[in-house]
């Protein structure tokens, strides 16, 4: 009997979000204002999907079970990375993605389609959540929230993108640089993307989680389902078993970008973050509006950061 992997965990940080420095990107970067838009949640719903349509990702999430045994939790701790990641300071980052590389190592297990051994820590599986998470994120800000970016500033966005693969597996060569080259890589991976029983189930179970997972995620879910359909091409909704018929695609767009107009209200998208995803994201986004200038206010890379505050940083320092 194949032992199960232990359930990937990732602990809310002890630190405040930004101390030492601006992080990878600053204040005045697509990126800030992108994933901390109330569109993000619809985004991440996205992605969190879109993951299932990776046979290695659906095996990883079915035998660690995390998303099925407390999927409030799963959710909460991992839209807290992909906020860590794009507006925390370097050293929250880095001690962030170290640990999530750790506990992902103990993902590990036999991909029953395959028969190949996966890994949640694998370089494309990586990418392939990283690419559908900003794609997700910017996509429902341009259709439920404020509209496109500025060339420029799409520019940026997918420059930045790049740079926040470094916190992950992910080979950098492999990231799309642009709209064109997502749409490229969405076109490559196509012939490589399935579905199965049990991507179906966690595909349905994350846009209409069950009641006794919860009323807040019960609901929640439910809301935010058909905006996140919505945004999908036909195919996938087709292959996922979740499409819905082109009228409410119409009808849900105003109603929703009303929704999220409201939420320019601080407290209102605080009240939703701790509500529908959980305490970790929605103590790090309060964070986030509260900190001031940090001790040196200026951005560095992963690099850098990483030689920084990296565990064998860490651990030299401890030794002394």
């Amino acid at each position: 009997m194949t032992a199960q992997p232990e359930r990937p965990q990732f602990d809310a940080p002890a630190r405040t979000i930004r101390a030492v420095d601006y992080g990878f990107f600053g204040p005045d970067s697509p990126t800030w204002k992108v994933w901390t838009h109330a569109t993000a949640v619809i985004g991440f719903q996205r992605s969190v999907v879109l993951e299932h349509f990776d046979p290695a990702l659906t095996a990883a999430v079915a035998d660690v079970q995390g998303i099925y045994t407390d999927p409030r939790g799963r959710l909460d701790h991992t839209f807290a990375y992909f906020l860590i990641a794009a507006v925390a300071d370097s050293r929250m980052a880095i001690e962030a993605s170290e640990h999530l590389m750790k506990v992902h190592a103990q993902a590990t297990g036999i991909e029953p389609i395959s028969g190949k051994r996966y890994s949640a820590n694998n370089p494309d599986s990586q990418l392939w959540i990283h690419v559908t998470g900003w794609h997700s994120v910017l996509k429902c800000y341009e259709v439920y929230g404020p509209g496109p970016l500025t060339p420029a500033e799409e520019q940026r966005y997918w420059a930045e993108c790049v740079i926040a693969a470094e916190l992950q597996t992910c080979k950098p060569a492999d990231v799309p640089r642009s709209r064109a080259e997502v749409r490229d890589y969405f076109a490559a991976m196509r012939p490589k993307l399935c579905t199965s029983e049990r991507a179906h189930q966690g595909m349905h179970y994350l846009l209409h989680t069950p009641r006794d997972r919860g009323v807040k995620l019960w609901s929640g879910s439910r809301l935010v389902a058909p905006a996140t359909i919505a945004t999908l091409p036909k195919w996938m909704r087709t292959t996922g078993g979740f499409d819905h018929p082109a009228f409410i695609d119409r009808g849900y767009r105003i109603p929703m970008r009303m929704a999220i107009k409201a939420l320019g209200n601080e407290q209102a998208k605080q009240a939703v973050l701790g509500n529908f995803l959980g305490p970790m994201t929605a103590r790090l986004y309060r964070e986030h509006l509260e900190a001031g200038i940090p001790q040196n206010p200026v951005t560095v890379t992963p690099q850098e950061a990483r030689e920084r505050y990296g565990r064998t940083n860490r651990s030299s320092a401890s030794a002394s």
